[in-house]
Formats: structure tokens, C-alpha cells, sequence
């Protein structure tokens, strides 16, 4: 096996975000769980159900759940679908669910209650000339305005924030892995230079080593990619002072989010920058000029420069390239200062063995949510107790099996993809279990 390093610069643009490929020989050891089961009935309750769109009924996919009066949140998954779990004292609390594009909504807990709970959400339309309020005087302005104010606009103060962390790996379309954990973030402040540190509380993985074909993939940096994907405090991965240049900007039709109006500038990479850049939308809130969302991709059209980027180790007799790497981040906002509150990750690659006919089609996603947070005076992490930014979480997990697991944590639901791939996973390791 042969390792290539790379230029920092590559990696760095990256976010941090690696691949490791290795051959397999053989089935990789399962460990069996040793989670402590809780009556977590008795400290919290659930409230389950669907955010959709109030006429076509399709599911809005990562829409944004707040309790009012708490700091409790969480993400609906692709399908709409949401589990919320709040404290017996504060399940009296309303529900605020916001959507990009679309009218804020907020409802009782209570109204929660119950099966197939649907909540519909309206459509926002609103053109760029309604907006009341004096307009930059074009989007590159308008972006260095956003960049320059994060001091104002977002939480200056360290925090500990609660996280869901998850991380699928697909072959062709059948889920093959997957990774899950509650990791807490010491996140220093938006105008600190500061790098945020993170401690996994639990994790739990589930892999199907047969569906991966004859390589074990990895994905490296774990948590800490989700956190690189914070633009406004990680500018330097897409917007530092030298990318800025390299970019063209510019406006797109407005739309609105949690009542609120907000600019929409397009990005995409001057036509002679040959190198790996980024381009896609932001959301801009048009009074405040805070970022609320940013959908990008890394345009990956020179495949080798695109794979130096993110392949880190691999057999020689592979050849291995992205053909998508799309990112997502969302803000949410407390007190009138926004904060990192979601973000997701997706990477495509094909793999061509060398005498092989036909090549292997690999989609790794990662997201992360924060479901809760608080000030915080002290860092209470220690530097053994702090994952690494390297650090491969399916290699820190193990066991998948109790329904339990998670107690009173926040999590994103799983797709139904997921819950019958792991299911297919989990009962021929159980038949093995069982025959030892």
C-alpha cells in the first residue's frame, strides 16, 4: 500500500475532510455493546412527526425545530421526519419550525401529541424590491460586509454545545455503514482565532464490510468536518482574504426565513481559476447582514487536483475521484446573535479497480446537529478527553443495538433507508453471535 501526502493548502480547502482506503482480508471483528440502559420515560418526553409543504405535501428536509424559552432544537431528516425530546418541565413550552423560503410557524408542544402528526408549512415568496431597506452596493460588498461583521452578529461568548453526529456510506444506493454519536463542542467565540474542541459522549457504528467490496472506507475528521463547514468561523477553508478575488458574485431572487427578509447571493470561481473552488448560494439576512445559510459544492471537474484533495490513502492498483462534493451549513439565532446550528456533507467517488470492466460508485454523507447549548466560563475539556481533528469516528464506536442507546439526547430520526440497512446488517451479526 502506498500513502501520498499532499500540500496543505489542498487539504486545507478541504476542510480537513479525507478518505482512507484500505484492502481487506477478511471479516473485520464486530464488538458486541455494553450500553447501560435507562428509564428515560420518566425524565423527558418524545414528540414525533412530519414537516411538509402545505400544498404539494412533499416533506421539507432539514427543517429547524426550536422550543421556545430553551436552547433545544433539532433537524427534520430527508423524509421530513423529526423526534423531539424535551424535559418533562419545559414540554408546556411552544414549537417554533422555520424553513427557508417559507413562513415561520409556531404551535403548543401539546398540539404534538398523538400519531401521524403533520405540520404544514407555507410558502415565503417575496421579490428583491420589497426588501425596505437600503441595498449594498453589489454582492462582493455585500459578502465582505458578512464576512467583516461576525464580531457583531454572532455569539461572541464560549459555549458548550450538544451535538448529533452522523456519517452513512453508501454503495450505489444500498447503505453499507453507518456511524452515529453525541459529541459536545467547546466552541470558542465567532471573533476569537481560536479552534473549537470536541469530546465524544457515545457513539455506535453499524458496518456491512461485504457490501464495500474488497475496501474498508473511512472518513477522517469526523465532527470537526461538520465544524469546518462554518464559514463565518472558518473563513479561510472557502473565503479567506486571498479566495475572495478569485470569485464572482451575485444576486439572486430574495426569499425570507423566520419572518425575516434575506438577500440570496450566487458565487461561483472566476473562468481562469483551474484550481478546485467552491460556488454556490448564501443567504444573507438583508438587515443585519448576518449569513443564515450557505449551499455550496467544490467543483471537482480536474479530477486529479480533486482527488489529492480528499483521498488520503489507497491500494495502487485503484484509481479514485470525486464526482460530487456538496455542503450545507445553517445559523439559527438566540437574542439577536446568530450561532453554527446544522450542517451536512456529501461526497461521491467512483472506483476503478485496473482489469477490472465496471467501477464501484461510493456516496459518504456526514451531518451534524446542535440540539443544545449553554454559556460557558471554563474549558472543561482536557486534552485526553479531546478528539483529534484526524479522528475516524467509525473507529471510536461500536455496537448497535439497543433501542435505548441515546436516552434523553436529541437525535435526528433516521430514514427508513438507513433503519432497513441496518437491519440487514444487524441479523446475520446476530446469527453469528449466536453461533460462537
Amino acid at each position: 500500500m502506498k500513502t501520498r501526502t499532499y500540500s496543505l493548502q489542498l487539504l486545507v480547502k478541504c476542510h480537513l475532510l479525507s478518505l482512507l482506503f484500505f484492502v481487506l482480508y477478511g471479516w473485520s471483528a464486530y464488538a458486541s455493546p455494553s450500553f447501560q440502559k435507562q428509564d428515560i420515560n420518566q425524565i423527558h418526553t418524545e414528540f414525533k412527526g412530519v414537516v411538509v409543504d402545505s400544498k404539494s405535501k412533499e416533506p421539507l428536509a432539514f427543517a429547524t425545530l426550536l422550543v421556545n424559552g430553551t436552547n433545544i432544537s433539532t433537524i427534520t431528516n430527508s423524509e421530513g421526519e423529526f423526534l423531539l425530546k424535551v424535559s418533562n418541565n419545559s414540554a408546556d413550552q411552544e414549537v417554533t419550525m422555520l424553513f427557508l423560503g417559507y413562513q415561520t410557524k409556531t404551535i403548543p408542544l401539546s398540539n404534538l401529541n398523538g400519531d401521524d402528526i403533520q405540520i404544514l408549512l407555507e410558502e415565503a415568496v417575496m421579490e428583491l424590491s420589497e426588501i425596505k431597506i437600503n441595498a449594498p452596493k453589489n454582492a462582493h460588498t455585500l459578502v465582505k460586509a458578512v464576512l467583516d461583521k461576525k464580531g457583531e452578529n454572532y455569539i461572541n461568548e464560549e459555549t458548550i454545545m450538544t451535538a448529533f453526529y452522523r456519517e452513512t456510506i453508501k454503495k450505489r444506493r444500498r447503505d453499507a455503514s453507518l456511524s452515529e454519536a453525541i459529541v459536545e463542542i467547546y466552541r470558542q467565540p465567532y471573533n476569537s482565532s481560536k479552534a473549537d474542541k470536541v469530546k465524544l459522549i457515545k457513539a455506535r457504528k453499524s458496518t456491512d464490510y461485504n457490501r464495500l467490496d474488497t475496501l474498508a472506507i473511512k472518513l477522517q475528521g469526523g465532527p470537526y468536518s461538520s465544524l469546518y463547514a462554518d464559514v463565518i468561523k472558518y473563513p479561510q477553508f472557502i473565503f479567506s482574504e486571498d479566495d475572495l478575488s478569485n470569485y464572482e458574485f451575485s444576486f439572486d431572487k430574495s426569499t425570507e426565513i423566520n419572518n425575516r427578509s434575506i438577500y440570496v447571493v450566487k458565487f461561483k470561481p472566476k473562468p481562469n481559476i483551474i484550481e478546485p473552488m467552491h460556488y454556490g448560494k448564501l443567504y444573507i439576512d438583508a438587515e443585519t447582514y448576518s449569513l443564515v445559510s450557505a449551499m455550496y459544492n467544490l467543483n471537482v471537474d480536474n479530477r486529479e487536483m480533486a482527488s489529492k484533495m480528499f483521498v488520503k490513502k489507497k491500494p495502487n492498483k485503484v484509481t479514485v475521484y470525486p464526482t460530487e462534493a456538496a455542503y450545507r451549513v445553517d445559523y439559527r439565532v438566540q437574542n439577536g446573535k446568530w450561532y453554527y446550528g446544522y450542517s451536512n456533507l456529501q461526497l461521491t467517488f467512483k472506483v476503478n479497480w485496473k482489469g477490472r470492466l465496471f467501477n464501484s460508485v461510493y456516496t459518504l454523507s456526514s451531518e451534524m446537529a446542535i440540539t443544545d447549548w449553554e454559556e460557558s466560563l471554563d474549558d472543561t475539556f482536557t486534552r485526553k478527553e479531546s478528539l483529534k481533528p484526524t479522528v475516524i469516528l467509525s473507529d471510536e464506536a461500536s455496537g448497535f443495538s439497543d433501542p435505548a442507546f441515546w436516552g434523553e439526547y436529541n437525535i435526528i430520526e433516521p430514514e427508513k433507508s438507513i433503519e432497513s440497512a441496518i437491519d440487514k446488517i444487524n441479523k446475520p451479526l446476530e446469527r453469528r453471535k449466536e453461533s460462537d
